[in-house]
């Protein structure tokens, strides 16, 4: 049995778990509403104010699922109770973020402001001129909004300059050494 899977998932106060007969998971709560379908090798059910994750069978790909399951639903609570954030950091001279309406506006080395538009669900957060924190219900479209600013300009390994998570360690390599 799994090990993250066999653990219950307690439901906050304030937070509505429905599940319907086709495995279709919807979490309401004070940051907003997820809704999710699962495949029907994995058992949802709620009781006793918990959500219990179980399998059909032992097949590998049942196996796989109960997990997976179980730690998608869980990051659904957490995400309409208290929501999920990554921040972006901006390196090199001249890079800036700005905020205009519902785009963010990036000046990144190109000849052209680079404009993102904002997803419904997700907020964008410009402090400064070189961070960028993305907030949201959904740790998936978090982690993919993140992702996408991220590749606009990737860290260069050379001069390390471009858009890093914050806390990514970039490794620089070593330029040309030259005749002496």
């Amino acid at each position: 049995m799994s090990r993250i899977g066999r653990l219950p998932i307690e439901i906050p106060k304030g937070v509505e778990v429905k599940v319907s007969p086709d495995n279709v998971v919807t979490v309401k709560g004070t940051k907003g509403t997820l809704e999710k379908k699962f495949p029907p090798i994995v058992n949802i059910e709620v009781k006793d104010n918990q959500v219990i994750v179980t399998r059909n069978g032992d097949d590998k790909e049942e196996r796989a699922m109960h997990g997976t399951t179980r730690a998608i639903i869980a990051n659904m609570v957490k995400g309409v109770t208290h929501g999920f954030e990554k921040t972006l950091e901006i390196v090199g001279i001249g890079y800036r973020a700005a905020k205009q309406g519902k785009k963010l506006v990036l000046n990144v080395g190109y000849s052209h402001p680079v404009e993102i538009e904002e997803e419904p669900g997700i907020e964008i957060v410009v402090e400064g001129n070189n961070k960028i924190i993305v907030r949201g219900a959904d740790k998936e479209k978090v982690g993919q909004v993140a992702a996408n600013i991220r590749r606009v300009r990737e860290p260069d390994a050379y001069q390390g300059k471009g858009i890093r998570y914050a806390g990514e360690v970039v490794r620089l390599k070593e330029g040309k050494t030259g005749k002496k």
